[in-house]
């Protein structure tokens, strides 16, 4: 089964990344992901300033605005999808994720099969 691990930073660095994290922990995880073959895809997003929030209204007009400027300290820094058995590997896998340690967080939601 697929599933989505979403990354919150819960703190950056001055270049927009996770403050608590190496680079070489997040080199060394996405490996171990590959290497364990439930790899089906990931990306680490770009830098918070360059967000675009788009809202339409009732009436069909689009708000177009700077950011996501949410009122929240979590930062959506990327995601994995992977591909394994059951929801307990999925969390195991998030726990072992650098962007689960201290102020970070992983969110696991499975990825709806609408084909099956």
């Amino acid at each position: 089964m697929k599933y989505m691990l979403l990354i919150n930073a819960g703190t950056v660095d001055a270049n927009g990344a996770a403050a608590e994290c190496e680079v070489q922990e997040w080199m060394d995880y996405d490996k171990a992901v590959r290497d364990a073959g439930i790899w089906v895809s990931g990306e680490s997003l770009a830098d918070l300033v360059t967000a675009t929030t788009v809202r339409v209204g009732p009436d069909g007009e689009r708000s177009v605005v700077d950011g996501p400027f949410a009122e929240t300290r979590e930062v959506l820094g990327g995601f994995y999808v992977i591909d394994v058995p059951d929801l307990d590997v999925a969390l195991n896998w998030a726990a072992r994720c650098p962007g689960a340690r201290g102020s970070g967080s992983v969110v696991v939601r499975p990825v709806a099969d609408f084909g099956a």
